[in-house]
C-alpha cells in the first residue's frame, strides 16, 4: 500500500511573477559582477564628492543589492505560495494614525 501525499497546486501566476523576480535578482547580481570586472580591466573610476571611487567597488554594491534582493525574493516566495494568501487591495493601504486631541 502506498502513502498517498497530497501536493499543493500553486497558481500559474504566482509562479510565473516569482520566477520574474528571481531572473531580476540574478540578473542584477550578474550585471554587478561584469560591471566590477569590466571596471578592473579597464581601470575605470568616477569622482563622487571630489574622491576618485573605483569602478569595481560600485559593481560589488550592485552585486550585494542584487544578493540582498534575491534572499527577500526567498521570503515572499513563502509567503506567496501558502494557501492562505490572496491578492488584496487592502494589502497596499496604510493605516492613519489618530491624533489624539
Amino acid at each position: 500500500m502506498k502513502n498517498q501525499t497530497s501536493k499543493q497546486t500553486v497558481d500559474t501566476t504566482k509562479v510565473a511573477s516569482i520566477a520574474i523576480l528571481f531572473i531580476t535578482s540574478l540578473a542584477i547580481i550578474v550585471l554587478g559582477a561584469v560591471f566590477s570586472v569590466y571596471s578592473v580591466l579597464n581601470s575605470i573610476s568616477f569622482t563622487v564628492m571630489s574622491s576618485q571611487i573605483h569602478g569595481a567597488v560600485f559593481g560589488v554594491v550592485i552585486a550585494f543589492l542584487g544578493a540582498r534582493y534575491f534572499a527577500s525574493v526567498l521570503k515572499l516566495k513563502s509567503e506567496v505560495y501558502k494557501d492562505t494568501s490572496r491578492f488584496s487591495w487592502s494589502n497596499f493601504k496604510t493605516e492613519k494614525n489618530k491624533k489624539t486631541s
